[in-house]
C-alpha cells in the first residue's frame, strides 16, 4: 500500500520504518528539516535498539519530507502520529493534530478515497473534530475529495518500540466505516497473521499467539489508549506504595512482587518498585484523562492517587540520602541514569532530573552519565550547574553518595569495590534495586533500595 506518516518521533518514525519493512511503499513527514535530512542519511534523531538498522535497509521503500500536503497525495493511508503535549490545566493539546489535518486536506485532489488514520493519542471526540477540520478546508477549495477518519491507538514502550509493532497483543481501529477498518486489516495483515520474515536481530517470540484485530466505534478506540496508560501506571504506583510498608515491616517488595505476579489475574508486568514512571506518556496521558474527567464533572481517585505516590517515590531518594548523610549541602552526588527507563534516550519527566533539581535546590553537588541520554539532558538542564561524565568510574571519584536512577544493563556489571574506593562516603541509593543488597554491603557500601 501507498502510506504517509506525518511526524517522525518515537510513533511516527517506528510505524513509518516498520511499514516499510513489511513491503508497503512509505512517506514520513515532518517539519523539523533538520531531522528530515537526518533520516534521509540514514541517521535516527532518536536512540531506539535496531531502528537504524532498518532505518539503513529500507532506503528503497522509505522517502522523507517536510511536505506534507505531497506526501498527503500519494497515499492510500495516512497516519496522523504528532505529539500531543499536555497544556497548563492537564488536558492534551491536539493543536499539532489539527494542523497536520489541514495541511492534509491541501494535499487532497478529489481522487481516492483515503484512510485518514489518527494515531496519536488523543481526546475523545478528537476523530469528529479531525473530520470537521478537513472538511472546512476541502470545502474552502471547492474539492468534494471523500475521505474516511479512523482511529488507531498505538501501545509503543521506549526501547522496545520495534518488538512491540512487530509482535503486539492487538491492534485497535475505530471505525465507523467497514472500509476504514478493511484497509488497516489489509495495512497490518503481515503482522495480523506473522508471514513477515524476522529481523534478524528481533526474531519472533518463542509461543507468541497472532495478535487480535480489536474493531470499536472511534470513541472507544481512543479511551481505550488512555485506559491501558492509566491502568498500567495505577499498577506501578501500587506495588512502590507496598514498597513503602515493606521498607517499614521488614518485608522485600521483590518477593512479594514475585509472590503476585504468578497470579493469572495480576500479571508480573509493571511490579517493579522504583522511583516511579515518567517519560512522554504516563505522565501526560493520566493528567489528559483527570481533565477529560473534570469536563464531565467526573472525579477519578484511583487515577489521582497514583499520580501522588509517583510524586512522592522521587522524594524518597532525599529522604534516604538524609538518613545517611543527614546535611545534604555541600555534599557531593553522584547520578547514574538520565533517561527515565533503560533503550532511550528520552529524559522527558525522568525521575533523575527530578531528584538532580532537589539536590542542586538543597546545596548539593551534582555529577551525572548515562550511556545515551547525555545530550538531552543536558538540554533540559540547561543553567543549572551539573558535571556530566562519561565514565561511572570516574562519575563517583569523590563523591559522598552515588544514586541509581535508571536500570541500564551497563550498570549491572559495575565492579562495585572499584566504585566505593573511589568515593568519599561509600553510600549507595539504589532507586531500581538493580543490585543486591548483600553483594553492595560486602563492596564496602552502605546501602539502600526501595521496599527492601
Amino acid at each position: 500500500m501507498r502510506v504517509t506518516v506525518v511526524g517522525t518521533g518515537y510513533v511516527g518514525l517506528t510505524t513509518g520504518v516498520t511499514l516499510a519493512y513489511l513491503g508497503h511503499q512509505v512517506v514520513a513527514v515532518d517539519h523539523d528539516a533538520e531531522k528530515i535530512e537526518l533520516l534521509v542519511q540514514g541517521v535516527s534523531p532518536i536512540h531506539e535498539p535496531g531502528l537504524e538498522v532498518l532505518l539503513g535497509q529500507m532506503r528503497d521503500r522509505l522517502s522523507f519530507t517536510t511536505d506534507t500536503a505531497a506526501a498527503a497525495r500519494f497515499a492510500e493511508v495516512i497516519l496522523i502520529a504528532v505529539g500531543t503535549p499536555v497544556r497548563e490545566k492537564g488536558d492534551a493539546d491536539i493543536s499539532s493534530v489539527e494542523e497536520a489535518a489541514r495541511q492534509v486536506a491541501q494535499g487532497l485532489d478529489g481522487s481516492g478515497r483515503p484512510v485518514l488514520v489518527i494515531k496519536s493519542t488523543v481526546p475523545v471526540g478528537t476523530g469528529r473534530r479531525v473530520a470537521h477540520v478537513v472538511g472546512k478546508v476541502l470545502s474552502e477549495k471547492g474539492c468534494s475529495n471523500p475521505f474516511i477518519i479512523a482511529s488507531n491507538p498505538e501501545f509503543l514502550r521506549e526501547g522496545k518500540a520495534l518488538h512491540d509493532t512487530f509482535y503486539p497483543d492487538r491492534i485497535v481501529v475505530g471505525a465507523e466505516c467497514p472500509e476504514a477498518v478493511e484497509a488497516l486489516r489489509r495495512l497490518y495483515r503481515p503482522i495480523l497473521e506473522q508471514t513477515f520474515v524476522p529481523p534478524p536481530f528481533l526474531p519472533r517470540p518463542e509461543g507468541y499467539r497472532l495478535p487480535a484485530l480489536i474493531s470499536s466505534d472511534p470513541t472507544s478506540a481512543e479511551m481505550t489508549k488512555y485506559a491501558a496508560n492509566a491502568f498500567l501506571a495505577l499498577k506501578i504506583s501500587f506495588i512502590n506504595e507496598i514498597a513503602g510498608l515493606c521498607e517499614r515491616v521488614g518485608a522485600d517488595v521483590r518477593e512479594v512482587s514475585r509472590g503476585i505476579g504468578v497470579d493469572a489475574r495480576i500479571g508480573a508486568g509493571y511490579l517493579e518498585a522504583g522511583l516511579g514512571w515518567g517519560g512522554s506518556c504516563f505522565p501526560k496521558d493520566t493528567a489528559a484523562l483527570q481533565a477529560m474527567a473534570a469536563e464531565y464533572g467526573y472525579t477519578m481517585p484511583l487515577l489521582a492517587a497514583s499520580r501522588q505516590v509517583n510524586d512522592r517515590q522521587r522524594l524518597l531518594v532525599i529522604e534516604k540520602l538524609q538518613v545517611i548523610l543527614k546535611v545534604l549541602r555541600g555534599r557531593l552526588v553522584a547520578i547514574l541514569g538520565l533517561a527515565f527507563k533503560p533503550d532511550t534516550d528520552d529524559v522527558r519527566e525522568a525521575p533523575a532530573l527530578d531528584i538532580i533539581r532537589q539536590l542542586l535546590d538543597m546545596g548539593a553537588g551534582v555529577k551525572a552519565h548515562d550511556p545515551v541520554a547525555i545530550l538531552r539532558a543536558r538540554q533540559a538542564l540547561t543553567g543549572l550547574d551539573v558535571e556530566f561524565m562519561g565514565d561511572p568510574y570516574e562519575l563517583v571519584s569523590g563523591c559522598d553518595a552515588v544514586v541509581l536512577t535508571t536500570a541500564w544493563p551497563e550498570y549491572r556489571g559495575l565492579d562495585l569495590a572499584e566504585l566505593a574506593r573511589r568515593m568519599r562516603t561509600p553510600v549507595l541509593i539504589d532507586g531500581r534495586n538493580i543490585f543486591s543488597p548483600r553483594d553492595a554491603r560486602r563492596a564496602g557500601f552502605t546501602y539502600m533500595g526501595v521496599g527492601r
